[in-house]
């Protein structure tokens, strides 16, 4: 009978009994320690300890050598949300907009800008003269400050329409005589106006008409 009851009891529940780790509901006793050389001791964790764990060492890292959080990351192989977690938990503050404009020094306008200007083979990011001419006459400040100009001379309305700017119907700058038949009036105030993208559209007639964004790159 006994080896009968030993057979189809689980032998885990049954070593369980034997050493009284666990109550009669099966769940284990509080105190009781079935082995204090494996059990895990406070502060002690499965994984091997990682540097931005460490207060001192993330706060070097990020605060006085000026690491981003996505540096840290790449050099310690994990997410950049790793990083994150452990600046919020080990109270370690972020570096706001101001303090890390003034240390790259981007997101200045105008002539304060290292690049305002630099165009062609000055400019860092020039690919030998490969880009479209339209698009490359869109990326230069000069179109970008235009156009900023025509929107708020048209008061920020569409002057077909008389929209406003709007996440489903932006405004555009719309050449009135063609771009590519009157070159010597692409820059010219009088020949540019403020068109939402419905009425783009319906200027071009759906032809060769393209979705053009606020500053007037091609989407």
């Amino acid at each position: 009978m006994s080896q009968l009851i030993a057979f189809d009891i689980s032998p885990i529940w049954w070593y369980n009994i034997i050493m009284k780790t666990r109550d009669k509901n099966g769940r284990f006793i509080k105190g009781i320690h079935s082995s204090q050389k494996t059990e895990f001791k406070e502060g002690h964790h499965w994984r091997k300890p990682k540097p931005y764990w460490n207060k001192e060492w993330l706060w070097n890292e990020y605060r006085e050598n000026k690491k981003s959080a996505n540096q840290i990351a790449k050099e310690q192989g994990c997410k950049e949300n790793n990083i994150l977690s452990f600046l919020k938990k080990l109270g370690i503050p972020r570096w706001t907009i101001e303090e890390i404009r003034a240390r790259k020094k981007w997101g200045l306008k105008g002539k304060q800008n290292g690049m305002y200007g630099r165009t062609g083979e000055s400019n860092p990011n020039w690919n030998g003269g490969c880009s479209p001419e339209r698009q490359t006459m869109y990326a230069r400040s000069l179109w970008k400050e235009l156009t900023k100009s025509i929107l708020k001379r048209d008061n920020y309305h569409c002057k077909d329409c008389g929209v406003s700017h709007n996440k489903d119907n932006k405004l555009i700058v719309h050449h009135i005589k063609e771009w590519s038949r009157y070159p010597e009036l692409r820059f010219e105030p009088d020949n540019l106006i403020t068109l939402c993208v419905t009425c783009h559209k319906k200027r071009h007639k759906g032809g060769d008409a393209k979705c053009l964004n606020k500053s007037g790159l091609i989407k």
